[in-house]
């Protein structure tokens, strides 16, 4: 895509990751929609890229559609939808986990990237011109992250989630990626982790430097790709691993039916 003149939708515009990318987007020469739960904030963010603001509850997904309509009537359409916002509950012990802080960090992060997806696709598909769908995963998404399981689980949902979604809308012209950052310095980390992680001297990667991968996999040629973002490295495309195949007779080397472009196949 050639994001010149484009409209782009953030979500978690407000602050963090989401603000460096709307501003990297609107620098790209993109007219954004930025999409927060933090009002008066990303009202000020809207005003410094010369963009439109809205305020909506991504684990709601009426909010959701509502976002992208609104976008719609103020931009004049969606052709990279960003779905970057997301918490963190910093509960390693999970036999202290508590049911709200589950079912909010499961609504936001994983229920958030699926309604904005869906509110993408429809969007999209109305609009007959393709797009791009980016939404935020987290390294956690591909490796254990013990010191917040829950957390864990939800962005590898949000990398299986967009790694399955790709087929099935390749034939629409929209592609979809998840971005997979290490440690960076936004403020989901907290002040407490991240003087510690500092005092220990490690690296961690400034929010433009995600906003680079975002711009990396809205202008790639690919789809279904995760990017991982590591501090000193350019953003590379994660190569998972095939799984072994049945061993029955006969049946070496066949995989399951599965969809592609819209068509059931067997190889």
């Amino acid at each position: 895509m050639d994001l010149e003149g484009r409209v782009a939708l953030v979500t978690g515009a407000a602050s963090g990751i989401g603000y460096a990318t709307t501003v990297r987007l609107a620098a790209e020469g993109m007219r954004v929609c930025c999409v927060d739960r933090d009002v008066e904030v990303v009202h000020r963010v809207a005003d410094e890229v010369r963009g439109t603001a809205v305020g909506a509850d991504v684990s709601q997904s009426g909010e959701t559609d509502a976002a992208f309509a609104s976008c719609v009537d103020a931009l004049g359409g969606v052709d990279l939808a960003y779905l970057n916002a997301g918490i963190a509950i910093a509960r390693s012990d999970i036999g202290a986990l508590g049911d709200d802080e589950y079912e909010r960090i499961v609504g936001v992060n994983v229920g958030g990237v699926v309604f904005g997806v869906r509110a993408a696709i429809r969007t999209m598909r109305a609009q007959g011109r393709g797009g791009v769908i980016v939404a935020t995963a987290s390294l956690a998404g591909i490796v254990p992250f013990a010191l917040d399981p829950v957390y864990a689980l939800t962005k590898h949902a949000v990398v299986g989630f967009i790694r399955s979604v790709a087929p099935g809308i390749e034939a629409d012209g929209i592609a979809v990626h998840a971005i997979c950052p290490g440690l960076t310095d936004t403020p989901i980390m907290g002040d407490e982790t991240r003087e510690m992680l500092r005092a220990a001297e490690f690296p961690l990667m400034a929010p433009e430097q995600i906003a680079e991968a975002v711009v990396a996999a809205a202008t790639s040629s690919t789809t279904g790709t995760c990017w991982v973002c590591q501090p000193g490295r350019e953003p590379l495309p994660y190569e998972f691993r095939d799984v072994p195949g049945p061993r029955t007779a006969g049946a070496e080397g066949r995989r399951p039916p599965e969809l592609h472009r819209g068509r059931r196949y067997t190889e």
